[in-house]
């Protein structure tokens, strides 16, 4: 709804502002996630039992509602934005938030589910597996990117690449 808002209603004129702010979010969502999986999800009761369940049955489907997490994104940044900017604005940075955490959980079924069929994927799921392992607890939160495990330098130590 908010892509065909921002596609169809959005002035025209304004219509490069809100690609940067649509991409803004999306670029967000990086660090967005990556705090969320490091401090609540690893750290906060009861969302540490709830994802230690994760841990220990990575192959169930076990996760938050994906209306719950959107009612979150637009409380707690659509309204936000709305009251400090305007809707376009508002509309923009959120619609760019929900396409990363879109693009998150596929990613992270798909590192639990599918067959790494690129090197990208294959990349991402060895990350995430590490983050997984006991090997490597306490590292590793990043599922759509490991930038913000680079940052932050919770990357983890590295282990030797499995040869075939």
């Amino acid at each position: 709804a908010l892509a065909l808002l921002l596609a169809i209603v959005a002035p025209y004129q304004r219509r490069t502002e809100l690609l940067v702010f649509a991409l803004l979010g999306l670029a967000a969502w990086t660090l967005v996630e990556y705090l969320l999986h490091r401090f609540v999800l690893h750290g906060m009761q009861p969302f540490r039992a709830w994802h230690a369940e994760h841990h220990r049955r990575p192959r169930a489907l076990i996760g938050t509602p994906t209306i719950l997490s959107a009612a979150l994104i637009a409380a707690l940044v659509f309204l936000p934005v709305l009251v400090v900017s305007d809707l376009w604005r508002a509309s923009a940075l959120t619609f760019g938030l929900l396409t990363g955490y879109m693009v998150y959980a596929i990613v992270h079924h798909a590192t639990h589910h599918w067959r790494a069929e690129t090197a990208w994927l294959l990349r991402i799921k060895r990350h995430h597996a590490l983050h997984h392992s006991p090997v490597t607890t306490g590292s590793r939160y990043g599922v759509t990117s490991a930038l913000w495990d680079l940052v932050f330098r919770t990357n983890g130590p590295s282990l030797p690449h499995a040869t075939s």
